[in-house]
């Protein structure tokens, strides 16, 4: 399937998609998922082994989509595996998508009604997001990706300025000792923080729309070490300023890390509805390629108009988001969804990879 030109992106264009698409509210809960299993201030080093994880992952699925041009997931693996195993993985990887689209909807609407909007009924939050969503994506990838080059810089000056004005209250003995339990607890850690990283799956679809898929492989580490020195810096500031234990009895760390100085004399003298804006932009565009990679996989599985199932998924994401019936709810459905992930993106696409290559080879 020959995609349409217009809908082509730059290599940078497609580590900002990648970027955005794993930052979201991984950055809000990380702190308090990671300490609550390591049990240590040693979660920087989780993190880092979490991240160094996924861009192996991320890598894979590169090289598995580089092995055919422009052709989505949704269609090589029917080259590989046939058109029905190919078809039903096509359909696991819609669910997914779904489901990611939903919990992200919900979030940002849990964390809208906490600081912004308390009392406001859901639908009358994810509705209107839903539909700015829906306008973005009708105008195909190369809008998202000029929105997500919009969003990208934002994010990270406003993110950094907040987050760094918290060294007014930030203790380096709250990291200490390092190690001072062993690696055992750190490495007890490594699947919580490495489901932070999902997002490199999107290169599935993504890479078969870049001008250059031949350096996927580079917007993939470039995409995901951006995420990585992002959760490394949050976790080390909230730990160090909040400290391991009051952490984990906080339900979202790093907005509380915000909440807890305040600088006079500035335009801004509190600054976690400032991270708040950011990070609901940061949901936002979670949502939009998440719906966008649901409405691609059916238009190309079933051979319709993608537009038609962009406008039909509005409902069901709605009602996928309001499954949940609270907070704890949420949590555990961003962990079912982060446990299909890691069987359906670290490992499903290295089986796929070495069947691509027996196969090529046995022709």
């Amino acid at each position: 399937m020959i995609l349409n030109p217009k809908d082509q992106i730059t290599t940078s264009q497609a580590a900002v998609i990648l970027i955005n698409a794993i930052l979201g509210t991984g950055i809000l809960t990380l702190p308090r998922a990671s300490v609550d299993k390591v049990g240590t201030p040693d979660v920087w080093i989780t993190v880092l082994l979490g991240g160094l994880l996924a861009i192996l992952a991320g890598i894979i699925i590169a090289k598995l989509s580089q092995r055919f041009p422009q052709k989505t997931f949704y269609l090589y693996s029917q080259d590989i595996v046939g058109k029905w195993v190919g078809g039903f993985l096509g359909l696991l990887v819609i669910g997914y998508f779904l489901a990611t689209s939903g919990f992200q909807i919900r979030s940002l609407t849990e964390v809208t009604k906490f600081l912004l909007l308390e009392g406001t009924p859901s639908w009358a939050i994810i509705l209107p997001f839903m539909l700015v969503g829906l306008y973005l994506m009708m105008g195909g990838i190369n809008p998202i990706a000029r929105h997500f080059d919009i969003i990208l810089p934002i994010t990270v000056v406003l993110f950094l300025l907040a987050i760094f004005l918290s060294f007014k209250i930030f203790e380096i003995d709250n990291l200490r000792p390092v190690l001072g339990a062993g690696i055992i607890p750190v490495l007890k850690g490594v699947k919580t923080t490495a489901l932070a990283f999902t997002g490199p799956e999107v290169m599935l679809f993504l890479v078969a729309f870049m001008s250059e898929p031949n350096k996927a492989v580079k917007a993939v580490i470039v995409g995901i070490t951006i995420p990585l020195i992002f959760y490394i810096i949050t976790v080390v500031l909230v730990i160090g300023a909040l400290s391991a234990d009051e952490v984990v009895t906080r339900t979202w760390p790093t907005l509380d890390l915000l909440r807890s100085f305040e600088i006079s004399g500035l335009i801004f003298e509190r600054f976690e509805s400032l991270l708040l804006a950011i990070w609901i932009m940061q949901m936002f565009t979670i949502y939009t390629i998440a719906h966008y990679a649901a409405a691609l996989g059916l238009a190309q599985i079933f051979k319709k108009n993608i537009h038609t199932f962009m406008i039909g998924l509005v409902p069901v994401i709605y009602l996928i988001s309001m499954i949940p019936k609270n907070l704890n709810d949420v949590f555990k459905l961003g962990d079912v969804i982060g446990n299909a992930a890691l069987y359906l993106f670290g490992v499903m696409p290295l089986f796929l990879l070495i069947i691509a290559k027996w196969v090529r080879r046995a022709t």
